[in-house]
């Protein structure tokens, strides 16, 4: 009897996760083990939110309104006014984090078989979204010799067919923390209403931005009043990963009204984490600022340390708090099972996740791993010198 679909046979596992047994076992075994494969913040979430979680005071857990609470909507615009850009309550759809988000994202814009065009290396679930919903990723390849810039806008134009449906961007960039320029930006807009196609634009990272330029949402663009589309959420923002409070954001009331029939199937978000996500944004004070000074530390701090280790590629980010790196070794998956499994320094180790899962052309990425800035100076500094080691007694390394 077959129990299981070619759906559920073809769905990639996380690069970022599928590795925990390993670090488990090396756990049970004694090591310590330095977490940089997955965007976790160790920064505490606001004050308020915390507040209001303990504070919550409704004698019934309820469902809300399937495009989540006035309140939460209200707040979410009131944040995205406070930076210049024209939205309203209506323009937005609480989600279950950026991952519902994103789910119902692909099953809204795009029929099983048609396309969207991502650059790549991207963030590993949308292989996962989209094999959900039996849409074709088109990747277009960045490199890590220019940082993973947006690759040349004719490369893009090459592959956009009558299957096409949107141009998919992480902007900052998760895996690479690029940034993209306003200029970039400018080029894709062109781009999307020539082909009268989506431009997509995975925003959560937004206040993480490292540089003088300033972050540039392509909700800034009146002309993409029609095509824009941006997924939010309050996990890397305010580090709320576990309340799981997103939002679909789009003035395009076709879309729109799409997005409130999944909505509506799903029933409702999360009444308590909207609550203390409504209650983080009523007043973050300096809460931006200190994360953003903190993770610049903590990138200064792991890419002058990589760039130091012999073989080691390691661009310098523009925002999140990711790295992209190549490493002087065989198969960085083999390496990262080995670091777990085989190898310690005074009884440490630590985990990454590879970077092929980032891809979705087969056989790239494969020297390749993301590293997440998301622990302490002290530990990322300890991280990159257990690197090292490891690097020096691993047995696939290139001399």
């Amino acid at each position: 009897m077959r129990i299981i679909s070619n759906k559920a046979l073809q769905m990639p596992a996380s690069p970022i996760r599928k590795l925990v047994p390993f670090a488990d076992k090396a756990k049970q075994n004694g090591k310590k083990v330095f977490h940089l494969n997955i965007g976790q913040p160790d920064i505490d979430s606001p004050k308020s939110a915390l507040d209001g979680l303990k504070n919550f005071d409704q004698n019934v857990i309820s469902y809300t309104h399937s495009e989540g609470t006035l309140a939460y909507r209200e707040a979410l615009a009131k944040y995205y006014q406070n930076r210049g850009l024209d939205v309203l309550p209506n323009h937005f759809i609480a989600t279950l984090g950026g991952s519902e988000a994103l789910l119902m994202l692909f099953a809204i814009i795009a029929n099983p078989g048609e396309e969207i065009i991502i650059p790549e290396p991207f963030y590993a679930n949308y292989n996962g979204f989209t094999c959900d919903n039996e849409v074709n990723i088109v990747p277009v390849v960045s490199t890590i010799e220019t940082g993973f810039a947006l690759p040349p806008i004719e490369e893009f134009a090459k592959k956009i067919t009558d299957k096409t449906r949107a141009i998919l961007i992480c902007n900052p960039g998760n895996p690479t923390g690029y940034a993209y320029s306003k200029e970039e930006l400018e080029q894709l807009k062109d781009l999307v209403i020539k082909h009268d196609l989506y431009l997509i634009a995975d925003e959560v990272y937004a206040e993480y931005l490292y540089t003088e330029e300033e972050f540039t949402s392509v909700l800034s663009f009146p002309e993409l009043k029609d095509h824009a589309i941006v997924i939010d959420s309050e996990s890397k923002r305010f580090s709320l990963c576990g309340a799981r409070s997103g939002a679909l954001i789009s003035r395009n009331e076709d879309f729109l009204a799409a997005a409130m029939k999944f909505a509506q199937a799903r029933l409702s978000p999360c009444e308590i984490s909207q609550y203390i996500s409504t209650e983080a944004h009523k007043n973050p004070g300096s809460y931006f600022e200190d994360c953003r000074e903190e993770y610049q530390k903590r990138r200064d701090v792991l890419v002058a340390g990589l760039q130091e280790i012999p073989g080691v590629i390691c661009p310098n980010p523009k925002g999140a708090f990711y790295c992209m790196i190549q490493l002087p070794v065989d198969d960085a998956e083999k390496f990262a099972i080995w670091l777990l499994e085989e190898f310690s320094d005074e009884n440490e180790t630590l985990m990454m996740a590879p970077g092929s899962g980032f891809y979705s052309t087969p056989s790239s990425g494969l020297q390749e791993a993301r590293l997440a800035y998301v622990l302490n100076v002290d530990d990322l500094k300890r991280s990159v010198e257990l690197l090292k080691i490891a690097l020096e007694q691993y047995p696939g390394t290139n001399r």
